[in-house]
Formats: C-alpha cells, sequence, structure tokens
C-alpha cells in the first residue's frame, strides 16, 4: 500500500467513525495564532501542536524528530545539531533560505529580520518544551517578513508554580542529557528554572556536541494585570563530520584530513517580559519588550576553502497587541511591533583551498567579508473578527518597513584582502559599498470558517506572505556583481481545510496552493538575484484516532508537488516545471501506540520519506527510505516514569540529508544505524 492508499483508507475510518462517535464540546489552547493562551479552534487557518506527553516519550535529540508528527514539516538533519528545513516548501537552503520560516520561543523570533541562520532552532529550548506549535502559511498580521511558510513556535513550559522534575537520558554513541524543571509559587508571583545539559561523542569521526540551555521565568499577577518574565540562555560547542559521499552505515566524513576541522560555537541570550492588562471595558492589551544577543563562529565545512565565519547580533524590540469587542459580533484587534538591531558579520580563509586550479586560484586566503550592518524595522497591523451564527469572517493587514545601513570595514570590490588581483579571471568575492536600503510590504489576510457542528469546522482563507532580502544575500556577493539590486520576495496563498474534533477521533485535513514570487536565488554567473518563480501545491492529513480503549493511531502524512514556475537554462536543460530539488513529494509518519496497563504504553512508528530529486535539472535523485522506531514507558509509581527507545529498528543504511553540486557530485549526511536510549524522569510537587 503506498502513502496515497493510506490516506485514502485512512479518511474512510475517519468517515466511519465520526458516524458513529457521540460529540462533546473539545477546546485546544494555543499562543502562537493569537498571542494570549486561548482558544483559536474556530479561526480559519492550520496550526498544528506536537503535545507534552509526546516529547516525553520522544526525548529528541533534535527537533527534527518531534517535527516528524507535523504534516507537511520536513526537517533534513545536518551534523550535530544542523539541519536544513522546509515546511509546505522544499528544502530550503542557500543564504537567505532561513528567511522563509519564522521560529520563535514563547513567541519571540529567535532572529531579527535580516539576520536569520538557517541553523536557528538550535538556540530554543525545544528538548524541554511544554509543547511545540506550527503555524502553516503565511495566515496571520501577529508575523511579517520570514512567516512565507509559516511559524515553528517552541513554547516553554511556565515553571513559576510549586513543581520539580529531575531527568536523565542515556543513550548509544556516547549520549547523554541531564534535565532539571523546578518552581517556587508565591502566590501573586513565583520563581521557576528549566535546565538541561547535552552532551552526545556522536556516530561518525570528528563529531559531538556539547549543549546548555535554560530559561528562567518570574510571574507576578494583580487584579487586572500579569507580568511574565524569561530569560533564555543557550550554549553550543560541536564537532562537525561533513557530507560524506554515500550513505552507507560508515563512520568516516568526506575526508578525514580536512584542514581546519569543522565545528561550531554559539551562544544565545534572550530576555523579555509580557505585561498584559485585562481592563473594565473588556479591552484586553498586551505589551512584550524583548532584548536579544547572540555570536557565533563556525567552519563553512560546505564551501571551497572551508573559510571561518564569525557574526554576532545585538538587538531590542517591542510586540504589542489591543484587543476590543466592538460590539457582540465584532472584534478589533491592532497592534505594532517593531525591533533596532546591530550585527556583523566576518568571513576568513586560514588556509588554502583545494580542488581544480580555477577554485584555488580564485578562493584567496585572507578575509573575504568584513562589515556590519545596522537595521530597523517597524510594523502596525489590524485585524477585524465578525461572528455570526456559525460564521466566522476574518480580515487583516500588516504593513512592514525594513531598513538596512550597511558598513564594509575592508576593500570593496573583488579583489583580495590587500587589494590584488586574483588569476583567472578575478576573485570569487565581491564586497559592496557602503549604502542603505529598505523594503515596504503590505500583507493583507482574509478568511471564513463555518461551524458545521459543535466540534466540525470547514474554512477557507487568502493570504500574502512576504519576506525582505537577508543581510547575507546583500551584502555577501560574489564575482562581478557588485550591487544586489534585491526586491522582497512574496506568496500569494489559497487553503481550504477541515477540522473535527471528538473524543476519540480528532482530524484535520487541509489542500492548498502557494505561488512564490521574486523569489532570492543565486544564478548561473553567481549573482544574488529575485526574478524566480515557483509554485507549491498539497494537501496534509494529520489524525488522532483511538481504535479500542488499548490501541490508538496517529498519522501526519502530505502529498505535495514543488515546482519551478519561470524559464532558467542549467546545463542546457530548462528548470521550468521541474520538481525544486530536495522536495519530496510524499511524507508520512505513523504512530501505532498500545496501553496494555495504566502504568504501560508502547509504540511502533514509521516514518516514509519518497524519493526527491537532488539537483534543479532533476537528473540526480536520492531514493527515500523507510525507518521504524519503538518507544516505550512504563509509570513505576506515581512521580517515576522509565522510558525506552530502539531507533532504525530495521538498521536501515539512509541518508538524512541528500544533494548534489557540480564539483562534489553526489554527497550525503549519513543516518545512524540502530541505536537505543534509555530515561527516567522524577516529578514531584
Amino acid at each position: 500500500m503506498n502513502v496515497s492508499q493510506l490516506i485514502i483508507a485512512t479518511l474512510g475510518a475517519m468517515l466511519t467513525a465520526q458516524a458513529t462517535a457521540k460529540e462533546e464540546p473539545i477546546e485546544r489552547i494555543n499562543t502562537t495564532a493569537s498571542r494570549t493562551a486561548a482558544s483559536t479552534s474556530n479561526l480559519p487557518q492550520t496550526l498544528s501542536q506536537v503535545a507534552q506527553q509526546d516529547l516525553a516519550l520522544i526525548a529528541p535529540t533534535h527537533i527534527e524528530e518531534a517535527l516528524k508528527l507535523v504534516s507537511g514539516a520536513n526537517l533534513q538533519r545536518g551534523n550535530g545539531q544542523e539541519y536544513l528545513p522546509a515546511l509546505r516548501s522544499q528544502v530550503l537552503s542557500g543564504a537567505g533560505a532561513c528567511g522563509g520560516i519564522l521560529t520563535a520561543e514563547d513567541g519571540i523570533p529567535l532572529r531579527a529580520a535580516g539576520f536569520c541562520n538557517i541553523n536557528e532552532l538550535f538556540e530554543a529550548h525545544s528538548e524541554m518544551a511544554q509543547r511545540l506549535e506550527v503555524l502553516k502559511g503565511p495566515g496571520s498580521v501577529l508575523y511579517g517578513s520570514n512567516a512565507v511558510h509559516g511559524v515553528i513556535n517552541v513554547i516553554t513550559p511556565d515553571t513559576t508554580y510549586d513543581n520539580a522534575m529531575l531527568g536523565l537520558d542515556l543513550g548509544s554513541y556516547g549520549y547523554s542529557r541531564y534535565k532539571l524543571r523546578a518552581g517556587k509559587d508565591f502566590g501573586n508571583t513565583g520563581l521557576g528554572i528549566n535546565a538541561s545539559i547535552t552532551s552526545d561523542s556522536g556516530y561518525r569521526v570528528d563529531e559531538g556536541v556539547e549543549q546548555q540551555k535554560i530559561n528562567l521565568r518570574h510571574r507576578y499577577s494583580a487584579q487586572q494585570f500579569t507580568l511574565q518574565t524569561g530569560v533564555t540562555l543557550t550554549n553550543l560547542s560541536q564537532d562537525t563530520s561533513g557530507y560524506a559521499s554515500n550513505y552507507a552505515h560508515t563512520k568516516q566524513p568526506a575526508d578525514n584530513t580536512q584542514q581546519p576541522k569543522p565545528y561550531r560555537d554559539a551562544n544565545a541570550l534572550r530576555l523579555w517580559s509580557k505585561a498584559s492588562w485585562d481592563l473594565k471595558s473588556g479591552d484586553m492589551l498586551t505589551v512584550t519588550p524583548y532584548l536579544r544577543d547572540q555570536k557565533m563562529t563556525f567552519i563553512k565545512h560546505f564551501l571551497p576553502g572551508t573559510p571561518l565565519e564569525q557574526n554576532s547580533q545585538q538587538g531590542v524590540g517591542i510586540l504589542s497587541l489591543w484587543q476590543r469587542d466592538l460590539t457582540s459580533a465584532f472584534q478589533l484587534q491592532l497592534g505594532f511591533d517593531g525591533e533596532y538591531t546591530r550585527g556583523d558579520m566576518l568571513e576568513q580563509q586560514d588556509f588554502p583551498a583545494t580542488g581544480s586550479p580555477f577554485v584555488v586560484a580564485t578562493v584567496p586566503t585572507g578575509k573575504h567579508y568584513d562589515y556590519d550592518v545596522s537595521a530597523r524595522v517597524y510594523a502596525p497591523f489590524a485585524a477585524l473578527n465578525w461572528q455570526f451564527d456559525n460564521w466566522l469572517v476574518h480580515g487583516g493587514l500588516r504593513y512592514e518597513h525594513v531598513r538596512y545601513n550597511y558598513h564594509n570595514n575592508m576593500l570593496s570590490g573583488r579583489t583580495k584582502d590587500d587589494g590584488s588581483e586574483c588569476a583567472m579571471g578575478g576573485c570569487r568575492f565581491n564586497r559592496p559599498e557602503n549604502g542603505v536600503q529598505q523594503f515596504d510590504n503590505l500583507s493583507p489576510k482574509f478568511g471564513v470558517s463555518y461551524q458545521l457542528t459543535a466540534n466540525s469546522l470547514l474554512y477557507t482563507n487568502l493570504s500574502r506572505g512576504y519576506r525582505a532580502p537577508q543581510t547575507a544575500e546583500l551584502y555577501q556577493l560574489q564575482r562581478d556583481q557588485s550591487v544586489a539590486d534585491l526586491t522582497a520576495e512574496t506568496a500569494n496563498n489559497l487553503e481550504i481545510g477541515y477540522r473535527l474534533s471528538l473524543p476519540h477521533l480528532r482530524y484535520s485535513l487541509a489542500v492548498y496552493q502557494m505561488s512564490k514570487h521574486n523569489f532570492i536565488f543565486r544564478d548561473s554567473a553567481f549573482f544574488n538575484v529575485n526574478d524566480g518563480k515557483s509554485r507549491h501545491r498539497g494537501i496534509e492529513l494529520e489524525l488522532q484516532y483511538d481504535i479500542s480503549n488499548t490501541v490508538d493511531i496517529a498519522v501526519a502524512a502530505s502529498s505535495a508537488r514543488h515546482t519551478y514556475n519561470y524559464s532558467q537554462v542549467l546545463n542546457g536543460i530548462d528548470i521550468n516545471g521541474n520538481d525544486i530539488d530536495t522536495a519530496p513529494k510524499l511524507l508520512a509518519n505513523i504512530q501505532l501506540g498500545w496501553t496494555p496497563s495504566d502504568n504501560t504504553q508502547l509504540g511502533l512508528e514509521w516514518h516514509y520519506t519518497s524519493r526527491y530529486f537532488t539537483d534543479p535539472e532533476n537528473l540526480h535523485q536520492y531514493e527515500g527510505h523507510n525507518l521504524f522506531n519503538l518507544r516505550g514507558s512504563w509509570q513505576i509509581s506515581p512521580a517515576l516514569t522509565l522510558y525506552g527507545r530502539v531507533i532504525n529498528v530495521n538498521n536501515r543504511a539512509y541518508a538524512e540529508r541528500a544533494d548534489f553540486t557540480a564539483f562534489d557530485g553526489d554527497r550525503y549526511f549519513p543516518g545512524k544505524p540502530r541505536h537505543f536510549s534509555l530515561s527516567l524522569l522524577y516529578r514531584w510537587h
């Protein structure tokens, strides 16, 4: 049975179960769709959640393990904590590709607009999260630049009440994690801590991760006022094993003699304080100022010459929302978001490049780039909800202004750092003159939902997403390009969906079509341009069904097509209409659970990734894979729980990520062979 047949069969089972199930109202609380802890089950948009009990059972060593439970999400893990993301898209790669998905922790974007990093989710405390929330598509005026394909929001627990937890994870290949959660309630105030320490010596040669994360939380509440303050500190020290030439069960990296040895060191601080007022008039006001301070140093092992990059950013911002019920039917939301950030970037190569004579001649040692950028963003927005009978009509508009002030700290142009020329036509790296760029965008949203029954909803929405060019796309130029004349990427999205929530059955079905315009890419002349177009069409299913009192099934499946929608000739082939590289058409995650007793749970997980092309010409491909995992838990006492896992039960040789380059040919990040882990969690109040 293929995945399409499985989806059809599952839908038939759902409809049968729906006809016989008793309806009782079920409410799900989230914060991503509304910036408040509220039920948004009738909003015309798709939001998925990975709950705390799922996270406890998985104990993810990497966030991609948890996001497999979200249909349409496809994070491809690199080495250590690195990854490339996809959400209703191909797997995104390149200097500014991280701008396609907004990532956040507790509603605060992890990075400033214009300064994203493709791996930035390792700065969120997903290992100790309360839940993960994924808003799909550009469906909300609350989010602006970078929320083109959606939002991934890591929600940390409120630890300011009397509760505590100690945990230990141990696994194959030297993996360990120590976990602590504790809080104290003083009445109208509270304090709490949420911390984890991870060590992983890794499966392959020259890899390993040491990572520490901590959340601190304070709460103060009065009669109509609440103040919550949070601090997140993260630190990562990683030895990185690069691509391999095959994905067999080999511990060797592609080149064990590579100099310098790839690594990544990163640390981040975020401080926020959310003030909420429930006013006597019935209005609600929230204001959330925040501060970021981030630094990262890493070897770009995926580039010729393996240069060192050092980057940092410091900034402040504010999120705000005012909500008023104009009448019993109309609700108005107004808000303003703004931030100021200063970022800097240095790229330097200490060892001569290896490879062809052309690469050696055009990729020089010394500094490639050295610049800083001051950026400011301001974005007012408004939304109106009209509720009448079983209908909800939602409309909104967001305006966003982004301004970059760029300063080059070395010689401008296409030379070595001492001003001398490179042979064979010139150096690869080109540094633009100082300058200012700004981008203004409007993002309208419109949606309608209809409550068919107490627990079923039909909805549709039209929305536009956008992202301003990232600073890396504007200022890290190559070859003859001295100015990047870029505009914002835009995406027009149409979505139709259906949701049902019953005591023993819950599912959502969504169909979407998105057309993206002005997407930014590096063309065959190595210019950063944005005349690209693409189409994204898909159907997604998420289902949880209690087959009996002891057996349940959960499905997250998507069938999608992501294609180029413009003409560009590469190696004599016009890619118009081709599949975008690294875009599997079918993804499915199916979990079968068995609860033989009140204190025991067992689960079998099947994850399927279909084949996909690894180049735009569609000449090379990865065959796809099937993976099986076993997980179980045993509640030894009310306070103590033991978890066990066998990952890659079938010991399949597979690639976490596969791609193709003209320089290296096929290359892979191999997946781990069969491995094991155990966890102990001790909770008390």
